[in-house]
């Protein structure tokens, strides 16, 4: 994931509202760019900073510089020179100024939502989970002091588009903004954030509801020779995707074993979440991350398929171990396995071995 400043995050004003828990509130009087943002075209975020290249590769000329989160039209992706600093991946995308690498970008759309002005009551919670639908949104701790380790390095913390979180209050600060308070259900801290609605589209029961559930022989191998995964009902194909496994180097060059996917031929899918909170790794090669949506463990370890929102580069190994899929590919794994998952509750846990069997293989 990518380095962030160890600045600490700088709050907006608060102003204090009448509300039952008396929470304070951020005043949002309007979105920080989303004006400036166009709506129904596909954009690309940032991420780090970036070279916009006159052509596709690298020996090309520099037109200019981009940063972190900075976001641009996505005209097109074409086939171009690798960069072998990073990846052996061939894509760029053309932009109206030039040519960015492909995995340096996060598809992203800018799509604002209605906010709801009330929670809907669903198997008795009051409550619901929605996904991010705006390149990203400024969030502010509902509950300070932020406790996640993360919390302390970003000058303004941010959710990014396709992540999923669960909408425990709505209200509406002093200047008329409507509000979410999101939390994340499953391995956080307990941070809960306030962050403006519209930026929030609700998932419908439907809209996750389980693909095939009546097949039982339901199987996925993992290639990660080829960096692909392939799903099967009764030996039959019925999807295919590409994929990052876990990385075989770190950012030094140096093998890192304890990185890599494990291959066996008899892993089971008995652990998924339709959003978690994940954090690993030593304070040099740690990650946190939040709201990883569509995520389905099927290896000792913790060891999942889930989406991705910090990177672009499927077809090349690039994760700690688990296996990262496009948002699209990661929620249609995540409906299309066994056990299905609870709507509301969004997870389940079982042991042994019931669940969709995964294969992984080296080729």
């Amino acid at each position: 994931m990518n380095k962030y400043s160890t600045e600490r995050r700088k709050f907006l004003s608060i102003g204090l509202l009448g509300l039952a828990n008396l929470a304070f509130l951020p005043r949002i009087s309007s979105w920080q760019t989303v004006d400036e943002w166009p709506i129904g075209k596909k954009l690309g975020r940032v991420l780090g900073k970036v070279d916009v290249k006159s052509r596709p590769n690298l020996e090309s000329d520099t037109v200019g510089v981009l940063y972190e989160d900075g976001i641009v039209e996505w005209l097109r992706e074409v086939i171009g020179g690798p960069n072998y600093y990073i990846s052996r991946n061939l894509r760029w995308v053309e932009t109206p100024d030039g040519y960015i690498y492909a995995p340096f970008l996060q598809p992203v759309e800018n799509i604002p939502n209605a906010p709801l002005t009330t929670l809907p009551i669903q198997q008795g919670q009051s409550g619901m989970w929605v996904e991010t639908t705006v390149p990203y949104v400024n969030i502010y701790v509902a509950n300070p002091p932020g406790r996640a380790p993360l919390l302390a390095e970003l000058p303004q913390p941010k959710f990014y588009y396709s992540q999923v979180f669960w909408v425990k209050e709505v209200a509406t600060n002093s200047n008329g903004v409507v509000l979410y308070r999101l939390a994340e259900k499953y391995g956080s801290y307990g941070d809960e954030f306030w962050a403006e609605a519209s930026a929030f589209r609700p998932i419908s029961e439907e809209e996750i509801s389980p693909i095939s559930p009546e097949v039982e022989n339901k199987e996925i191998v993992i290639n990660l020779g080829r960096q692909t995964l392939i799903c099967l009902e009764n030996g039959r194909e019925v999807h295919y995707c590409r994929i990052s496994s876990g990385a075989k180097f770190d950012a030094e060059g140096n093998v890192v074993e304890k990185w890599s996917t494990p291959v066996g031929l008899y892993h089971v899918v008995n652990r998924k979440w339709i959003s978690v909170h994940m954090a690993g790794g030593s304070a040099a090669s740690g990650y946190e991350l939040f709201g990883v949506s569509y995520t389905s463990v099927f290896a000792s370890g913790g060891v999942a398929m889930h989406s991705t929102y910090w990177h672009n580069n499927y077809g090349e190994p690039m994760s700690h171990g688990c296996v990262n899929l496009t948002p699209d590919d990661a929620k249609w794994v995540y409906r299309w396995t066994l056990p299905a998952v609870p709507f509301i509750d969004g997870v389940i846990e079982q042991t042994g071995y019931t669940g969709t069997n995964v294969k992984v293989v080296e080729n």
